[in-house]
């Protein structure tokens, strides 16, 4: 089996959204690079990082958490939230990054995000389905994508 720890981070801090909603938030460290090393001291070996500030904004927000993060750590990263353009993925995986999550922009610009796998390659991806009531949810999870999570996974 293979655990997959998530931080979602918030002005720099690991929080905790629950189903979504930034007014219930739960702070969990206000160092999050303290607890990626928590987590590979424990033998974990991959990390999911959310900017949830980026996602939120739709711009990325927390790049130097991922770098810290990289620089401190052999985790293998996977980073979204805020991936809006090339640069985006380019900033991402140079920061230390293995893989980028796309989320908002697989549901509103498919045929973008096909064109970054033919450049960079399926392995650098991750698509990231934020669900609530089989539907799914964009922008850290603040619209409704207009499109169910059936529908979603068989395009």
């Amino acid at each position: 089996m293979i655990v997959i720890p998530a931080i979602d981070i918030i002005d720099g801090k690991c929080v905790r959204l629950l189903r979504g909603d930034y007014d219930q938030q739960t702070n969990y460290s206000d160092d999050p690079s303290a607890m990626a090393v928590s987590f590979e001291t424990m033998g974990v070996e991959r990390l999911h990082l959310v900017d949830l500030d980026g996602a939120k904004k739709g711009s990325i927000v927390n790049a130097a958490v991922l770098k810290r993060i990289a620089s401190l750590t052999k985790l293998s990263i996977d980073f979204g939230g805020g991936v809006s353009s090339e640069e985006d993925i380019k900033g991402i995986l140079n920061a230390g990054a293995d893989m980028v999550t796309i989320g908002s922009l697989a549901v509103k610009q498919p045929g973008l995000l096909e064109q970054w796998i033919r450049e960079y390659g399926a392995d650098k991806f991750f698509i990231g389905a934020d669900v609530l009531n089989e539907q799914i949810k964009i922008r850290g999870w603040l619209e409704d994508g207009g499109v169910g999570i059936i529908e979603f996974i068989g395009k």
